[in-house]
């Protein structure tokens, strides 16, 4: 039976609800969101899902704390906030309401939890701060979340209830974003493998439109290619493919005679008829059409060659 109300906590906020409260707000549209805590509403009902509040947590109650004693932990000993708790019960259902198809929803809860859920729990738990991601410490989701909420001073008893929703609202739209990006990512992935098994040991993979592709390239083990080339809205694209998930490095770059070159004086220092750009970071380049962009990257491609030679 779908819960008339959800309830959490008043008061001040943090990511953990606001997450929570995004998924909540989706798969039960009609229910009431209550903040509060009187004790008439944070106790378990069978009207009710009550989260990041309430001492305890039973699932089958439809009770989702996590700051008491004894609190529940994850296989490998790192403990969940409200939205670990929320996600791990309801994730998968939240998935399917955005349509991601099912095949791809195990997948797509365990890497969303990866990274997007554990981190807000660890930082909710205190056992990661913020402060780790150095300069960028103050852009992390649960930083910014926390700037959402009015200042000491205000007067209205109204303005944390709107900042709560305005919050939501908010971080619906990265929830939803990241979830799109990792449905896309394994939407790209057997166009990429179709792609792979037609190049074959070719070094050059050509690919019908722009999409995530290093990840697939890993998964078929395809350490011959290179470069990989597709179409853009009017022109056409070489690019590099990285050697890690993390950083810049390329399994080979672009020609250094063409860095930071356009129009004619690229089409002369790499005899392409139609060459139009290479970035000064020789990691991406394009082409007036796909004979252009094809003689290009394998002009890299031999020139790569050389250097490993």
């Amino acid at each position: 039976m779908a819960p008339d109300f959800l309830v959490t906590h008043s008061g001040g906020f943090h990511a953990d609800e606001v997450l929570s409260s995004v998924v909540l707000t989706r798969l039960f549209p009609q229910a009431k969101l209550v903040r509060s805590r009187a004790p008439e509403w944070i106790k378990a009902g069978p009207d009710r899902i009550v989260y990041d509040v309430g001492g305890f947590y039973d699932a089958a109650a439809g009770i989702f704390d996590h700051h008491q004693r004894g609190a529940p932990l994850r296989d490998d000993g790192q403990p969940f906030s409200s939205f670990g708790l929320i996600w791990r019960h309801f994730g998968r259902n939240y998935l399917a309401a955005l349509s991601v198809p099912d095949g791809f929803i195990e997948t797509v809860h365990a890497s969303f939890d990866a990274s997007f859920v554990l981190p807000v729990d660890l930082v909710d738990n205190g056992a990661l701060s913020p402060a780790s991601a150095g300069a960028l410490a103050g852009l992390t989701l649960p930083s910014l979340i926390e700037t959402l909420k009015p200042p000491f001073d205000e007067r209205d008893p109204e303005a944390t209830e709107r900042a709560f929703h305005a919050a939501i609202a908010i971080a619906r739209s990265f929830i939803e974003a990241r979830i799109g990006g990792l449905n896309a990512k394994l939407r790209a992935e057997a166009l990429v493998l179709s792609a792979i098994a037609a190049a074959g040991q070719g070094r050059v993979l050509e690919l019908p439109m722009g999409m995530p592709f290093r990840s697939a390239v890993v998964k078929a083990g395809a350490d011959q290619l290179l470069f990989v080339v597709h179409p853009r809205d009017t022109d056409w694209c070489v690019t590099g493919i990285r050697r890690a998930e993390e950083g810049f490095e390329q399994r080979a770059d672009l020609p250094a005679v063409w860095a930071g070159l356009t129009g004619s004086a690229l089409e002369q220092a790499s005899g392409v008829e139609g060459a139009s750009f290479c970035h000064n970071g020789r990691f991406i380049a394009a082409a007036k059409t796909r004979e252009a962009a094809l003689a290009m990257a394998d002009i890299a491609v031999r020139e790569a060659e050389k250097v490993a030679a």
